[in-house]
């Protein structure tokens, strides 16, 4: 086992006994999925009017700086996802990516059992229990949104 796979290990089981909901809802114009850990809280957004993308991961302390944000998904469907447009909110506690497609992010939230997200040295463990049928819920919302 490789050194990176074990802490993520470590870091899921400690953060996958205190798991929380995830909840899709409705913010306005917004489509919504939301879910707070012990780590982080997540919230993405989609805006069908534009079509634009969101996810923002807020955590206690603020996020280092980094040239590269990744998501890795380990569960029935693996995957890792990178990018370089992330952004960190004026306190660095928030970061933030915004995206015309996030079809490998629902994936990954939707088919898998955590999601690794690093920035810098940071890593963030969220717990996807119970986030398949939200996931899905906010999938709908994308072709049908209510305000």
């Amino acid at each position: 086992m490789t050194r990176s796979i074990a802490i993520a290990a470590l870091v899921f089981a400690a953060s996958h006994t205190a798991a929380s909901a995830w909840e899709a809802g409705v913010d306005g114009p917004l489509c919504t999925l939301e879910h707070a850990g012990d780590g982080a809280e997540v919230r993405l957004t989609y805006d069908p009017s534009l079509p634009l993308y969101s996810i923002s991961i807020r955590r206690a302390e603020p996020w280092p700086e980094g040239p590269v944000f990744a998501m890795r998904f380990e569960g029935a469907q693996p995957n890792m996802i990178t990018t370089t447009r992330h952004v960190l909110s004026e306190e660095g506690r928030t970061l933030g990516v915004t995206d015309r497609g996030f079809g490998n992010v629902l994936d990954g939230l939707e088919f898998n059992d955590v999601a690794l997200a690093f920035a810098g040295t940071a890593v963030v463990a969220l717990d996807l229990s119970g986030a398949a049928p939200e996931v899905a819920a906010f999938r709908a919302c994308t072709t049908a949104p209510s305000a």
